[in-house]
């Protein structure tokens, strides 16, 4: 009997609750748990953290996880309708407190450091989408 191998393409709605970027990072250790792929686990966990915590303190309305298999990698994105790009996530991080001590501005320096690549697709709202903006990052290879 043939098995069929399910697509790697997910996302969750999350509201704008301080409970939704542990309920994102909740759902995709399950989505990597079912894939296979819990090794890809600890660098796709804090690399969503950092997005999804950046979605939630930066907006004031709903945000979304995504995760899907691209290109034989694992992409994890956040799309929040903010259509403003954080500094720090394509710039380079000169002049951030990156101390142990520091409280705020380190994330994005990270999601810099762990991403094997990133990126940013702005989208317009056309009445049907809600346009915003997408941050997506790879995390490893899903195959192999």
């Amino acid at each position: 009997m043939a098995t069929v191998s399910p697509s790697l393409d997910y996302t969750l709605r999350l509201p704008r609750d301080p409970r939704s970027p542990g309920v994102g990072r909740a759902t995709l250790r399950a989505v990597l748990a079912a894939h296979d792929l819990a090794k890809l686990g600890p660098v796709a966990e804090l690399l969503a953290t950092e997005l999804l915590t950046n979605a939630h303190q930066h907006t004031t309305t709903e945000y979304a996880l995504r995760v899907v298999g691209i290109g034989g990698r694992l992409r994890v994105g956040v799309w929040d309708r903010d259509r403003r790009v954080p500094p720090g996530f394509e710039a380079g991080c000169e002049g951030v407190d990156v101390r142990g001590d520091a409280e705020r501005g380190r994330g994005l320096c990270l999601v810099r450091a762990c991403s094997e690549d990133r990126g940013v697709s702005v989208l317009r709202d056309l009445g049907v989408s809600r346009g915003g903006k997408l941050l997506w990052v790879d995390c490893g290879a899903v195959e192999g």
